[in-house]
């Protein structure tokens, strides 16, 4: 079953306002909701690609960084030392 984009769209978009509101109401370096609404972000992003891709075969030009990847080159405090940025 595919996704119509519009909808998916809408989803991206409550997602990143939700985003926006936990950041304003941040308790915390380690708080919950933050990280819950981060990675809904990255949820909904990654279904509004695949129904634009599906509808049009069209990508965006953002990509999702799993937080696993050991080549980011920042780290909790900021940009690492020597990466150029």
């Amino acid at each position: 079953m595919s996704t119509d984009p519009r909808v998916a769209l809408s989803v991206l978009i409550s997602c990143l306002e939700e985003h926006l509101s936990a950041v304003a109401a941040k308790r915390g370096a380690q708080d919950a909701s933050i990280s819950a609404a981060f990675l809904a972000v990255a949820d909904a992003y990654e279904e509004y690609e695949d129904a634009l891709y599906e509808s049009y075969e069209e990508f965006l030009p953002l990509t999702v960084v799993d937080e696993d990847d050991d080549n980011d080159p920042y780290d909790e405090d900021g940009p690492l030392q020597g990466s150029g940025q």
